[in-house]
């Protein structure tokens, strides 16, 4: 049975993701949550990582911000450190950090608006003699071309640790803005399958109410109805009125026991009044009737 009616059977959810994204443990988790919903993870390039989305390949995707926004619905998740990385041999690599104003004399194999803080102090943009780019198809072609000594990037950590290589350094640039990683879909393509898979990146636990998985389960669990509650007040009221009547009951029972132990007591003291107790009972009332007086007159 799926989780919620609103999913149809052959449903599978798609996740694209940039270099340098670990979707690892959310799809984890959705695998451990959601077993009847399939999910397939395929890497994308940043050029691709929104039309993945219109193109209908993906139902979300973890996108490298700035991107187009438009009719997409975008969730910040977290930022990344920018690096330079250069040849082994570079200067670079005796530092910590390195200021991107130190690097306004190196060439930049990536378009400059990429990277405004080093566009901004660049020798050769300001000079008018930088070279135009020469033709770049993939991360690995750009970092062929640094390790020829051809030129830097300036990549997240995230990107350069996933492509390090022995012959290439890395080192954290100051004065450049970090990039963030963000989750985005489609906002007409908003689902309850989509809306599950935000509430796992979120970080929401299984039982968490906000899940649409959870509200269904809640939604089709059976409701209590008045019947079950007037049983239950029936069976209260019928407790109360039964403690009741016992009480009742008791305080009858033993008013007439007094009344009948009495009666019997009076039968047995008639019958032994003539046979020598009436003497005593005679003494008793008439010490009696002296008190009664004396405490009469003690009072006027």
């Amino acid at each position: 049975m799926r989780y919620c009616g609103q999913v149809p059977e052959s449903r599978v959810l798609t996740v694209g993701f940039v270099p340098g994204t670990t979707p690892g443990k959310w799809i984890r988790r959705w695998e451990e949550r959601m077993p009847e919903v399939p999910l397939r993870s395929f890497q994308v390039s940043e050029q691709e990582q929104v039309r993945v989305l219109h193109e209908g390949r993906a139902d979300l995707a973890l996108v490298r911000l700035p991107v187009d926004r438009e009719g997409l619905s975008i969730i910040p998740l977290y930022a990344e450190v920018p690096v330079v990385v250069a040849p082994r041999d570079h200067e670079v690599a005796v530092f910590d950090e390195v200021p991107v104003a130190e690097l306004a004399a190196e060439y930049l194999l990536q378009d400059p608006d990429l990277v405004p803080e080093w566009r901004d102090v660049s020798e050769g943009i300001r000079n008018g003699t930088r070279k135009p780019l020469p033709e770049i198809g993939s991360m690995e072609e750009a970092l062929d071309l640094v390790e020829a000594g051809l030129g830097i990037l300036i990549l997240p950590m995230s990107v350069a640790r996933q492509f390090n290589r022995k012959a290439l350094r890395y080192r954290p640039v100051t004065g450049v803005a970090e990039s963030q990683i963000g989750l985005a879909w489609l906002t007409e393509k908003t689902d309850p399958v989509i809306e599950e898979f935000i509430g796992v990146v979120r970080g929401r636990s299984a039982e968490s109410s906000r899940q649409p998985s959870v509200r269904a389960r809640q939604d089709a669990a059976p409701k209590k109805g008045s019947g079950g509650d007037g049983k239950g007040a029936g069976q209260g009221a019928g407790k109360g009125a039964g403690k009741g009547f016992a009480k009742s009951a008791g305080r009858g029972a033993g008013k007439d026991a007094g009344k009948d132990a009495g009666k019997g007591a009076s039968r047995v003291t008639g019958k032994g009044a003539g046979k020598g107790t009436g003497i005593g009972a005679g003494k008793s009332a008439a010490r009696g009737a002296a008190k009664g007086r004396a405490t009469k007159r003690g009072r006027r």
